[in-house]
């Protein structure tokens, strides 16, 4: 799954880039663009950050237990 929205939407998990964090990416390679390096030049990046996002909600709802090992890792816990 690519986006953390979707455990907002009443997912059970998520996980995947930071959205925002990639564009911030995109935009220093942009602005090394703009600045004169050329686009061959310039290296692969792979995304820096990734999140993972627990609905607990949904959790309840299911009947489901997420491990608190899992919890604790979690970036965001939705209640």
């Amino acid at each position: 799954m690519p986006f953390p929205f979707f455990a907002d939407d009443g997912g059970l998990i998520a996980y995947g880039t930071d959205l925002i964090e990639l564009y911030r990416q995109g935009g220093v390679m942009v602005g090394k663009i703009l600045k004169g390096a050329s686009p061959r030049s310039l290296p692969i990046e792979r995304p820096n950050r990734f999140v993972l996002v627990v609905n607990m909600k949904t959790a309840k709802t299911l009947g489901i237990a997420i491990p608190k090992s899992v919890l604790i890792r979690a970036d965001r816990v939705i209640e």
